[in-house]
């Protein structure tokens, strides 16, 4: 029982970070602008992908994982 709490706990953590990471995404200004995100503009289509800045987060996280697994 007190290895479900500390899991709840955790994902609650992470969520908190997800939270706080989508409240303020916007005030980072080279998040979402990477050389390496595609955006495709038509008259009337938008398509844009971040392909550069949905690798640097995968990046970060998996450091971020690796860290915490060494602990």
């Amino acid at each position: 029982m007190q290895e479900i709490g500390k899991t709840l706990i955790i994902f609650g953590v992470v969520l908190i970070g997800i939270g706080l990471l989508l409240t303020f995404a916007g005030k980072i200004p080279f998040l979402g602008k990477l050389p390496g995100d595609i955006l495709i503009q038509k008259k009337d289509f938008t398509f844009y992908f971040p392909l550069a800045t949905s690798i640097l987060i995968s990046i970060i996280i998996s450091i971020i994982f690796w860290l915490w697994s060494r602990r």
